[in-house]
């Protein structure tokens, strides 16, 4: 079974943060220039929050709201779910499955270890069951013996 730490792994570690007195303007030009679907809120440093695009369309755009004059700290999530990075991959997608989300927070010994999205996990996935098909047509063809 697979664990959210060889997903990181795989990954660019490096996590995009704002403070939660940060416009969303300043969250959305962040989030456009580094093609993020999220982005997580701090308070001196410490994780209290996420932003994401479907907040956005939810707390701004339909609530009539401007992103030039309305700070994070009034539209992120505070309730967030977060894993660690002994988590199984599987456990993370039922987890964002059942709650409807799209990103998870790592968190590991109360420090923010990275985030992985919903399409990390399915790439991630989609790559190991690519070389567990090969390795099976190779065996099949009698590339390795039995």
């Amino acid at each position: 079974m697979a664990h959210i730490a060889e997903v990181l792994a795989g990954k660019n570690n490096k996590v995009f943060t704002m403070d939660r007195h940060a416009t969303v303007f300043e969250a959305l030009e962040m989030m456009v220039a580094n093609n993020l679907g999220s982005v997580l809120v701090t308070e001196d440093g410490a994780l209290c929050g996420i932003f994401t695009e479907r907040d956005y369309l939810r707390r701004i755009a339909l609530e009539g709201r401007t992103s030039r004059e309305t700070h994070l700290e009034n539209v992120m999530v505070s309730r967030l779910i977060c894993v660690d990075p002994s988590s199984s991959v599987e456990d993370c997608l039922a987890i964002m499955t059942q709650k409807r989300i799209r990103h998870l927070p790592v968190m590991e010994e109360g420090k923010l270890a990275g985030i992985v999205s919903i399409g990390d996990l399915v790439k991630f996935i989609s790559a190991a069951q690519e070389i567990e098909i090969r390795y099976l047509n190779d065996y099949i063809a009698g590339k390795y013996p039995a």
